[in-house]
């Protein structure tokens, strides 16, 4: 998904690599040759990258990292167009996950625009705080700016590729979120705007190293795998099989087990030769009561 944002007259921007979430260069306008997201699983988010917070406190990445999985995600605060429906959907699906932002997992939102102030990142925390809505998430959601240095290192180290044309002074980008283990290697990348809480719970288990899960969650990810063509999860069909196969066994053979034990523990039926048929009458017995008279 791209998307095309106003600036206010800078001439800055930055043309980063070409993106596999993009088409061939050779078919996309000139503005669009070199936006995407190219996928840098098991890679090392910088700690060292120093940033500002919404307070204008100076901050290392290095300080959210060793503690719980993050989302990171890349965004322009003034943006009225995309970047506004990627936090609102990032919030949404955090809601929908039982999981507390600043508890199990926290999120690192960093404006790749360079010219964007503290002020600026504080009212956007601010309203999405007030969006999500579960207390002690102030401590957890931090909303950042930085030097454009900080943001082409980090842009280039999670393979987040726009680029800013001076013509119509606008970036073009696309949009995605990720999640980082505790010690902020890329985990997963889920495209879009719109992030499923399913996924997004299966996420951040995973980049958790099971310090979230519980039984029911292994059992999801069994069952699940990650498609990173997607960025979403798919159900394993042999999994699944094999789970609906172990538990047909499971359960047929309880039931034989059942009706093993209820054919023993019934009473044997009696004997013709004791069974009340009656006053005998004379005369030769038939073949029939011949036949059951020992």
């Amino acid at each position: 998904m791209l998307s095309i944002i106003p600036l206010a007259a800078t001439g800055w921007g930055q043309a980063m690599t070409k993106g596999i979430m993009s088409p061939p260069s050779n078919v996309r306008p000139p503005y669009l040759q070199n936006v995407g997201i190219e996928q840098h699983l098991d890679g090392q988010v910088p700690p060292e990258l120093t940033f500002v917070d919404e307070t204008g406190r100076s901050v290392k990445l290095s300080e959210y990292f060793g503690k719980r999985p993050l989302i990171l995600n890349l965004v322009y605060y003034n943006c009225s167009m995309l970047c506004g429906e990627a936090l609102a959907g990032l919030t949404g699906a955090m809601k929908m996950v039982k999981f507390d932002v600043g508890n199990e997992f926290e999120v690192v939102t960093v404006s790749f625009n360079p010219q964007e102030t503290p002020a600026i990142a504080a009212a956007k925390k601010q309203d999405y705080l007030q969006r999500y809505g579960r207390p002690g998430a102030a401590s957890g959601w931090h909303f950042l700016t930085g030097p454009a240095e900080s943001i082409n290192a980090l842009t280039q180290a999670v393979g987040f590729q726009y680029q800013y044309d001076p013509r119509i002074n606008q970036y073009a980008h696309a949009t995605a979120i990720l999640v980082l283990t505790p010690q902020g290697r890329i985990s997963r990348y889920f495209y879009g705007v719109d992030y499923p809480p399913k996924d997004l719970r299966m996420g951040l288990v995973e980049a958790s190293q099971g310090k979230i899960g519980n039984a029911v969650d292994q059992v999801l990810l069994y069952c699940y795998h990650y498609d990173p063509a997607t960025g979403k999860y798919g159900a394993v069909v042999s999994n699944i099989l094999r789970l609906g196969g172990g538990l047909t066994i499971v359960i047929v053979g309880s039931l034989l087990l059942i009706l093993f034990r209820l054919e023993k523990s019934a009473p044997r039926r009696s004997t013709w030769d004791h069974a009340d048929v009656g006053p005998a009458k004379s005369g030769p017995a038939t073949s029939d009561q011949a036949r059951y008279v020992r």
